[in-house]
Parts: structure tokens; C-alpha cells; sequence
């Protein structure tokens, strides 16, 4: 089920612990989501060994994106602020730089969603965007989520300036 014939997304393991250190301390990052300051090793080694890995306890997944043929692993994928009386979550990826630009965003979408629908029965999935970060945007719109609302100003960037933002929608097909 997460996986295809060239990405898998796993459980984080301790090797993985550089990668999410690099992702996360990355202030260019930041704004996208609630980060204010830099995570340390110690507290991301903690993640990784103390997380469940069940959505319906941490409500919360995380899920590293690997490639099959190499075992490279290429950023992370995240399902979070889960509501179990709504059957909803939010859709988060971060792309290391490298792998950036090879159309993976599509294949990890199409791979939470059909996790998310499929297997844990979720009603809707949302996704927060910044307006300006455009390839994004249209990344989750070609998959059909649509930009249902405009928040103003919902976003600081590093330099102190507001920037509006997108909040996406997919309501699962086989709910309706």
C-alpha cells in the first residue's frame, strides 16, 4: 500500500536521523510549517525511537520516502493534526534539495492519499500552501485537491513579511 514500483515510504529508522536533521534545521523550510527553532540530534533520535507509528495514537505519522532501486532516501512525508472525529489530516512532504524537480512530489500525493482513503478510511485530507510556492501548489491541484480557501497573511516568511496561503481539500471519492 506505500508503495509503487520505484518509491516506498517507511518508518523512520536511526539512520535516517542526519536526513531529518538537515530537513528540519533548514530555516528555508520553516515558514511552511510551525518550526521556530532548530531541532537538536538528541531530540530527533527521541522521535525515532519513541514514536508509535500509529496515526491513531500520536495522531500523527511521519514516513520516510524511499527509493527502491538504490535505497536512497529522498525527504519525508507526514500525515498530522489527525482528527479522529472528522476522519481528517493534513498532508505534509519536504523533498531534499537534490531530489527536487523529478516529479516524486506526484507519485508520494498519489501514495498518502491512497493510504489515507484505502486503508485508514479518512473522509478528506487538507494540505496549508503558501500562495507563492506555485510548483506546489499545482502539484496538489493536478492531483485534485481544490484551493477552497484563502487565508490572509497566514504565513511569516524568514524575512518578517506575510505571505497568503492556500488551503487545499481532497474529499475521498469513496465517501461521497
Amino acid at each position: 500500500m506505500l508503495e509503487n514500483e520505484y518509491i516506498r515510504l517507511r518508518a523512520p529508522e536511526p539512520e535516517d536521523l542526519e536526513l531529518m536533521y538537515r530537513l528540519e534545521n533548514d530555516s528555508a523550510n520553516w515558514c511552511q510549517g510551525c518550526t521556530t527553532v532548530p531541532y537538536s540530534r538528541f531530540l530527533l533520535r527521541q522521535y525515532i525511537e519513541q514514536t508509535s507509528g500509529d496515526i491513531y495514537t500520536d495522531k500523527q505519522v511521519r514516513l520516510m520516502i524511499e527509493r527502491k532501486c538504490d535505497a536512497a532516501v529522498l525527504g519525508c512525508a507526514d500525515l498530522v493534526n489527525y482528527e479522529p472525529m472528522h476522519q481528517r489530516a493534513e498532508v505534509g512532504l519536504i523533498i531534499a534539495p537534490e531530489y527536487r524537480g523529478q516529479g516524486l512530489g506526484k507519485i508520494i500525493v498519489e501514495l498518502l492519499c491512497q493510504y489515507a482513503f484505502d486503508f485508514l478510511h479518512l473522509h478528506q485530507l487538507a494540505a496549508c500552501i503558501a500562495t507563492d510556492n506555485v510548483g506546489c501548489v499545482a502539484l496538489f491541484k493536478n492531483y485534485g485537491f481544490s484551493c477552497n480557501v484563502l487565508l490572509k497573511d497566514w504565513v511569516r516568511s524568514v524575512d518578517g513579511n506575510y505571505k497568503d496561503a492556500w488551503l487545499l481539500q481532497l474529499i475521498n471519492p469513496a465517501s461521497r
